[in-house]
């Protein structure tokens, strides 16, 4: 008995059990990461989610998502301000049965908007996010949308090439929409901000939303280019003369001290 408990300890210690599960190999990782900080009404968030919700029902998507090799997507969807929420987990989706759950969760409740900007803390939570779940993408994507500057937390660049060193692609959706408290905290060409301090990675790109209207249709063309089979090269948005220098990546910041003192007051 003692012999044979000797020879299962040995083999025991020659091939250690696996206490780490597979990962499930998937065409792409994506963090879908919404804005709802302050600067967003009511209205902006409700239009955000039916956004992605009709996106997700499209044959566009559909057929961009069975264009992978393994016809599989991990997703999950997160809103963020100067903290951020996980709204959907991760979920995976292959068929338009799965796509239609998703956006059917998305549109079941709405949330009231959070505060503050911090771009640099929702892309370093989304790394994380993509780092500590259980799948294996042949891509990973963090797609993030917002109205403003990073205006909050650590320097934006700095954030956004730490995810990069991490082997993850960011791609941006800025709102230069007017509303609500947008009109307070808007910056001009705010799509050139997040070509210089957000975006990166092969095959990165920005895709502005000049019109709340044009929302659904923007998002769908975005996830588009996120699941096709062989994404696009980095489409780079030329600058324009601007009354405050988006290529400031602490622009946000700058503007916050200039101006929270409509905040601050009582």
């Amino acid at each position: 008995m003692k012999a044979v408990l000797a020879l299962l300890i040995a083999v025991a210690l020659v091939f250690p059990p696996d206490t780490k599960a597979e990962e499930i190999e998937v065409d792409l990782e994506l963090v879908l990461m919404v804005d709802v900080s302050r600067s967003m009404t009511e209205r902006e968030l409700e239009i955000q989610r039916k956004g992605y919700a009709e996106a997700l029902r499209s044959d566009a998507v559909f057929a961009a998502l069975q264009s992978g090799l393994l016809q599989t997507v991990a997703v999950t969807y997160v809103e963020w301000a100067g903290t951020q929420e996980v709204v959907i987990d991760w979920r995976l989706l292959h068929t338009r049965e799965d796509l239609d759950a998703f956006a059917e969760i998305l549109t079941s409740r709405f949330d009231p908007a959070l505060r503050r900007t911090s771009i640099s803390e929702a892309l370093i939570f989304g790394a994380r996010l993509i780092e500590s779940n259980e799948y294996k993408g042949l891509r990973r994507v963090i797609d993030i949308s917002g109205d403003g500057p990073n205006n909050q937390g650590r320097n934006v660049a700095l954030a956004r090439d730490t995810v990069l060193a991490q082997g993850i692609i960011i791609n941006g959706l800025p709102l230069l929409t007017r509303e609500g408290m947008d009109t307070t905290w808007h910056l001009d060409n705010l799509e050139i901000y997040y070509e210089s301090c957000v975006i990166g990675g092969p095959g990165s790109f920005v895709i502005p939303v000049f019109d709340w209207d044009d929302f659904a249709e923007a998002v769908q063309r975005k996830l588009v280019l996120e699941m096709v089979s062989n994404p696009p090269e980095a489409q780079i948005i030329p600058a324009q003369s601007v009354q405050l220098d988006p290529t400031d990546c602490l622009i946000g910041e700058k503007i916050w001290e200039q101006r929270r003192r409509y905040w601050d007051s009582p």
